[in-house]
């Protein structure tokens, strides 16, 4: 029994190690819906693969997507004006996304915030746990948020 205690202790620290590994090492992994938080709104966001191998995240539905008034929500703060008027479940939150087979993440592109109406410099990967990290940097600020797979493909 005391030998088949540490045993399983490296277990416990080597498997999610794999499943992490496993989930960033296959560009198309990424490829599929998720739910995630952003400060008190609940979405879901779908990846898709782009004919040019890029990837782009979509909003595909927001918890509260109506205002005070029943009026579908709009992209007012998108610092692109011909996009305000876009509903907010229909909002890209990044397109041209790249997958870096030499840091086992993606990359290349920029995600848009559309809460503060900005873009930053995005990159993504699985954590050991399974969840989708995406951070946004933007003049030395970084902040990460954590998506949830709900469905692949």
């Amino acid at each position: 029994m005391k030998k088949l205690i540490p045993l399983l202790f490296a277990l416990l620290i080597v498997c999610p190690t794999i499943a992490q590994n496993t989930l960033n090492n296959k560009a198309d992994n990424i490829v599929g819906t998720y739910s995630g938080t952003q400060g008190d709104d609940r979405f879901k966001a779908k990846i898709v693969k782009l004919n040019n191998g890029t990837y782009r995240g979509h909003v595909v539905w927001l918890e509260h997507d109506k205002d005070a008034q029943g009026n579908k929500l709009l992209d007012a703060k998108n610092p692109d004006k011909s996009l305000r008027s876009k509903p907010a479940d229909q909002i890209v939150l990044f397109s041209g996304l790249k997958y870096n087979a030499k840091k086992h993440r993606w990359d290349d592109t920029k995600i848009y915030d559309p809460q503060r109406g900005i873009r930053a410099n995005m990159t993504a990967e699985f954590t050991a746990d399974g969840r989708l990290r995406i951070k946004g940097s933007l003049m030395g600020i970084s902040e990460s948020v954590y998506w949830n797979r709900e469905t692949v493909k």
